[in-house]
């Protein structure tokens, strides 16, 4: 038991409570023993490999909040283990090309296990907000935004239908004047009639789409 404990403390940098990994590392010393064969050597040689791989499957099945792919959880705590060790030796904060140098891990592989870190524990939508005083909003109330999309997706099913009914000449100034950006003046040019006329038959075909709309 005391080898097991031992071997929980390699994990105390994460968030897991210690007497879950203990009760995992104590399970895990229990299988070892009972498929033990004096064969193999010394039972803690053999013991060692099996506690270690349970308390990495923990981690991997139950203690990540978001799914993470299981190399990028191992990168992740191999890296964590190696940020204690460096921040005691250097007397600081390890940088990333610190960690890529004691780990032989790339600057980007690094920074990808940190930043997958996040992913053990993520923040509560319902957590107060930080910057709130008050700590009367939540996270999630500061998430995302109204989607006018929704409401445009309902608008082309009304508009459409209303824009196809337009004279064939009328369609086309609609064209030509919200899709090719042309000015009154160039489309008058182009369908050889008077920049007046283009106005009025604009004018009108807006206001039959605007009722079509339900905005008048």
């Amino acid at each position: 038991m005391p080898l097991a404990r031992r071997l929980t403390r390699r994990y105390r940098h994460t968030d897991e409570p210690q007497d879950d990994l203990e009760q995992v590392a104590y399970l895990a010393l229990i299988k070892a023993i009972d498929r033990y064969d004096p064969k193999f050597g010394p039972l803690a040689r053999y013991a060692v490999p099996s506690v270690l791989g349970e308390l990495k499957r923990h981690f991997r099945d139950k203690g990540w909040g978001v799914h993470v792919s299981r190399s990028l959880q191992e990168r992740s705590l191999r890296i964590s283990a190696a940020t204690d060790h460096l921040s005691g030796q250097l007397g600081r904060s390890p940088t990333v090309k610190d960690i890529a140098r004691h780990t032989d891990y790339s600057v980007e592989e690094v920074a990808e296990a940190l930043e997958a870190t996040n992913a053990y524990a993520p923040a509560a939508l319902d957590a107060p907000r930080s910057r709130d005083p008050d700590g009367d909003r939540t996270l999630g109330e500061g998430l995302g935004s109204n989607d006018g999309g929704y409401e445009m997706v309902e608008l082309n099913h009304v508009i459409a239908p209303a824009v196809k009914a337009l004279p064939a000449r009328e369609q086309t100034i609609l064209r030509l004047r919200f899709l090719e950006d042309l000015t009154q003046s160039e489309i008058a040019a182009r369908l050889e009639i008077s920049q007046m006329h283009v106005s009025r038959l604009l004018r009108r075909s807006l206001d039959r789409i605007q009722v079509a709309a339900g905005e008048r």
